[in-house]
């Protein structure tokens, strides 16, 4: 393609390629700490389990597992959805893009949806520290880090990805429908997919810490 068709990079990069090799930096340097964060919580999570890894079991049983396994579901199927748009904006397909953008921002809501009414099932069945909380037979005061750590790991889970449906509006709403994601230049849609991808991983590790424990 001749650099006359491609768009003009802002002022602070030499060439539009450059300018979207440094929005990837960026976007891979934010996720290493990220998962630096993640990563410890989860430490310490299979820390305590370490130490008690009966009550870890015994509490875990009282999840609702379909609701866990459901929203696994739906992250999967929105990673897939995500890699079309990004193919689609590569082809110049702007239809199927915007429609697997869709899809995909859909499908986000559709798993703070499912997370909502599983948070709701906790309330009611008292699996919620110092707001409402009982301890179930079997599990003893250790099921509290459990629970702690649910609360924690997957409300900080769902602010991700609300960010991440923030941003996959912000490219339907603003970038697509101004013509600035094209064939020559599709880097932002590609840093909201590495994004995006990172908080399904993120679910990916949550899930059997989660739902698993104990049921096996």
């Amino acid at each position: 393609m001749p650099d006359s068709a491609l768009p003009r990079p802002e002022i602070q990069f030499a060439t539009i390629a450059q300018q979207g090799d440094t929005a990837e930096l960026g976007i891979w340097a934010f996720l290493i700490n990220e998962t630096i964060f993640f990563g410890a919580l989860i430490f310490t999570y299979f820390l305590y389990r370490n130490f008690y890894p009966h009550e870890f079991a015994v509490a875990a049983k009282d999840t609702v597992l379909w609701c866990g396994t459901l929203n696994f579901l739906i992250l999967i199927t929105s990673s897939l959805t995500m890699v079309l748009s990004i193919n689609a904006a590569a082809q110049g397909e702007r239809k199927a893009m915007i429609l697997w953008l869709v899809i995909t921002c859909a499908l986000g809501f559709a798993f703070l949806l499912v997370k909502g009414y599983e948070y709701y099932l906790d309330f009611l069945h008292k699996s919620v520290p110092i707001v409402a909380y009982e301890i179930k037979p079997g599990e003893g005061n250790a099921g509290i880090l459990f629970w702690a750590f649910y609360w924690v790991a997957t409300g900080l889970h769902a602010i991700h990805l609300m960010a991440g449906i923030g941003l996959v509006l912000y490219m339907l709403l603003w970038r697509i429908r101004r013509g600035l994601i094209t064939p020559a230049y599709y880097a932002p849609l590609e840093v909201v997919g590495i994004y995006w991808s990172f908080v399904d991983v993120v679910w990916l590790f949550l899930f059997p810490c989660i739902y698993l424990v104990g049921r096996s």
